[in-house]
């Protein structure tokens, strides 16, 4: 998700699940190949398991990312084939590339015959009037001819014209439905489902029907939601951790970036979650927000926000919220 899933984000995510897929904010290939790698390409070896998802449409510029993904570490490159923006309309790319399937298989293909690591693309069921089933599954079955490894379906169509981004989010009814379709008729491919789901106890019931489930923006509006999902989705034994323990670790790990030239305001937003639905929620979020952008502003910031957050709250390993979250302004995806 662009401006949210940034690596400061990954990381907070990592101190509360560790089974979990985690994607990149999808960068164009553009960005990669002329721009500041580091910028777009580092993370934390922490955030592994991570996956690098690329914009563009031309075979060669993938394969080039790919072999820079294969290069710094990531473990898994995708191809974004559902953002509906300005932009990626502009560059014919993105869910445009939905009426191209031969082109994203011909870059699947290249990205395949380039790197050892899995290629999958992520997706809409459609756009416009290119909507039907028998749509979505000619452009699934052109690509998986080329080897794409995993399938991530959004269950909503797009329109090009006359929705915004955000709209498309929303708008568009959600038909999962012919997402479960999909994976009947393609039993021998990874489906992944996406779209409207907000629990993991949503994320239990869509298993029974595909291979996997991705999370969007109910992550970054409530991200303690998965602090139990690596026990209750994945059957490890490992310790529910608590919102103390996820603040503290990324206290040490925003000194760190703090000391590499990172400014605290970008690193606190993505905190600002962190106590949705909770006892003393709103008195963190406020002070994060007035405080963390002040000139000369420090780590003592974070410490003082949770101070501000009863003890029980801090130390509690539950997820479910008592009080709806308030969701953060939405970004352009």
């Amino acid at each position: 998700m662009m401006d949210r899933t940034d690596r400061h984000f990954r990381f907070l995510l990592r101190q509360l699940t560790r089974e979990t897929l985690l994607y990149t904010e999808m960068v164009t290939t553009g960005a990669l190949l002329h721009g500041d790698r580091d910028r777009h390409l580092g993370f934390d070896p922490a955030e592994r398991p991570l996956v690098l998802q690329l914009g563009g449409d031309d075979p060669r510029e993938l394969t080039a990312c790919a072999r820079l993904a294969a290069d710094w570490g990531y473990d898994e490159v995708n191809l974004n084939v559902g953002c509906p923006s300005d932009r990626v309309q502009r560059g014919s790319f993105g869910v445009c590339l939905m009426a191209r399937p031969e082109r994203v298989s011909e870059a699947v293909a290249a990205m395949r015959d380039a790197v050892s690591l899995p290629v999958s693309v992520k997706h809409r069921i459609g756009f416009d009037d290119l909507d039907r089933y028998e749509d979505l599954a000619r452009f699934v079955d052109i690509v998986a001819a080329a080897g794409c490894d995993r399938f991530s379906v959004h269950a909503r169509k797009a329109w090009l014209t006359g929705l915004n981004p955000k709209e498309n989010r929303t708008v568009p009814p959600l038909r999962h439905a012919e997402v479960y379709r999909l994976k009947r008729d393609f039993p021998e491919l990874l489906i992944e489902i996406n779209g409207g789901i907000t629990d993991l106890e949503a994320v239990a019931g869509h298993l029974r029907h595909v291979d996997g489930v991705m999370i969007g923006r109910a992550a970054y509006d409530q991200p303690f939601l998965l602090a139990t999902a690596d026990r209750e989705l994945f059957g490890a034994e490992t310790p529910i951790p608590s919102r103390r323990e996820a603040a503290t670790a990324y206290l040490r790990y925003a000194e760190r970036q703090i000391a590499a030239g990172a400014s605290l305001h970008h690193l606190t937003r993505h905190l600002l979650q962190l106590f949705a639905g909770r006892p003393g929620a709103r008195a963190w979020r406020r002070h994060l927000s007035e405080e963390a952008h002040r000139p000369g502003a420090g780590l003592e910031v974070i410490a003082a926000a949770l101070a501000r957050v009863p003890a029980e709250v801090l130390d509690e390993r539950l997820t479910r919220p008592t009080e709806a979250p308030e969701p953060q302004p939405a970004t352009t995806a």
